[in-house]
């Protein structure tokens, strides 16, 4: 599979780039699930009635692909209930009703690391995964032989459109990064660290070539900050000048990505001992009134998260998970801030009406500009067909989502969500 390096000219609206963080502490309740990871559910180990505090563990890794969760306020659990994801499957969730102290857990510490083994088992047990949006348990991804895997890639690009969170933790956490990185170098035995920023981040480069100065073997490379230059296959091929071969892992061609946000968690981690509760989570979208990257405990409701930064500039028509290209929608503002939640969008219906569908005129744009280099229009067709062979043949399993095509399409098609229909369909058939 040929990698095309192709990028669109999507507006990218960066409204909270150059305003600080605001922390959230002010919180009622929150809800936090115990499947905000890939894999399998953590086990909640309290029940209705107990007493928690900031950093308290609320349930455990259940198995090795699994991830440990904490409470990210203090008070009472108030409710075990049944959370549907956004997959459509339910899980328990845990109730925490806030006392509005926000204290600590008592005797958490730094943990001890003096090997591999012991560092990827305090990253598993810092309830840490990957943040860039996947989940993918990061104590798993980092357990390869780094003899073998020569670099780690830390992506910090983040090219979709409004979001800014990984820029502010780059401008305010690079002490955390570092700290994590020095403890990879050093027991992981990673040779090459890269750490690519996309070239409208001026601070942050500077920031990150900073610390990269102080690790021996780390560089930092500034990206196209057009999109979707922050996919893992666009990275991977401007930090190694490698293509990812379809149906490949990074692992397999030698190299690690990992999101910034994830090692700084962990750096933080590995420096006090205080596991993962809260992240930096981008507000914003034409409805919001004043626009914030706003550090907010994990759990918190969308509605409590919105009410902090202020009213609506008017009723959304739909709020959504994540950016404008890639995000998924939010069934309603009860919904809580996710471990994986980098940005929540609170849209107007002008942003979110689809446009009449019609024809296809042929034009090529959806397979001239999609980094890949795959056809939608053609997988449309095999799509209608129900034609297996042929969607394989067209290597739609290929497709990242990454939405171009549809957005470019002058005739409207549903194509990346047609890509996702056939990818299920070519699934469903090997199974």
């Amino acid at each position: 599979m040929a990698f095309f390096l192709n990028s669109i000219p999507v507006p990218l609206k960066k409204n909270t780039a150059d305003k600080p963080s605001v922390r959230m502490t002010d919180v009622k309740t929150v809800m936090i699930p115990m499947l905000m990871h890939q894999g399998t559910p953590a086990t909640p180990v309290v029940k209705m009635g107990d007493l928690v505090k900031v950093g308290t563990k609320i349930a455990q890794a259940n198995g090795e692909l699994s991830s440990p969760i904490y409470a990210s306020v203090s008070g009472k659990v108030t409710k075990v209930c049944d959370y549907l994801t956004a997959s459509g499957k339910y899980v328990p969730a845990i109730v925490i009703t806030a006392d509005g102290e926000m204290a600590t857990e008592e005797g958490l510490t730094a943990p001890t690391v003096n090997s591999k083994d012991e560092l990827l088992a305090a990253i598993r047990e810092s309830g840490v995964v990957g943040l860039g949006g996947a989940g993918f348990p990061t104590h798993v991804k980092l357990n390869v032989d780094f003899e073998n895997v020569e670099t780690l890639i830390v992506n910090g690009t983040e090219c979709e459109p409004y979001i800014t969170s990984d820029n502010h933790v780059m401008n305010e956490r690079a002490g955390d990064i570092e700290f994590a990185l020095s403890a990879f170098k050093k027991h992981l035995g990673i040779k090459h660290i890269v750490i690519g920023v996309g070239n409208n981040k001026k601070t942050s480069i500077e920031n990150m070539k900073e610390l990269a100065s102080r690790i021996e073997g780390a560089e930092v490379i500034a990206l196209p900050s057009t999109y979707s230059h922050g996919s893992e296959e666009a990275i991977v091929f401007h930090a190694t000048k490698k293509v990812l071969p379809q149906g490949k892992l990074p692992v397999d061609i030698g190299c690690v990505v990992c999101n910034v946000t994830t090692i700084a968690e962990i750096g933080k981690y590995l420096k006090t001992g205080m596991p993962f509760v809260e992240r930096y989570v981008t507000v914003d979208g034409s409805c919001v009134k004043e626009p914030q990257c706003v550090i907010a405990p994990i759990g918190v409701s969308l509605e409590e998260l919105f009410a902090f930064v202020g009213e609506f500039e008017c009723d959304p028509e739909r709020v959504v998970y994540g950016g404008p290209m890639m995000g998924i929608t939010v069934p309603s503002l009860s919904a809580p801030v996710l471990k994986t939640t980098n940005s929540v969008l609170a849209l107007s219906e002008k942003e979110t009406k689809f446009p009449k569908e019609t024809a296809c005129i042929r034009c090529g744009r959806c397979t001239n500009n999609c980094p890949l280099g795959i056809a939608p229009a053609a997988i449309e067709k095999a799509y209608a067909r129900k034609d297996v062979e042929e969607l394989v043949a067209l290597q739609v399993t290929a497709c990242m989502e990454c939405g171009s095509c549809a957005y470019l399409c002058p005739a409207h098609r549903p194509l990346v969500q047609t890509n996702k229909l056939a990818k299920a369909l070519v699934k469903e058939a090997n199974n």
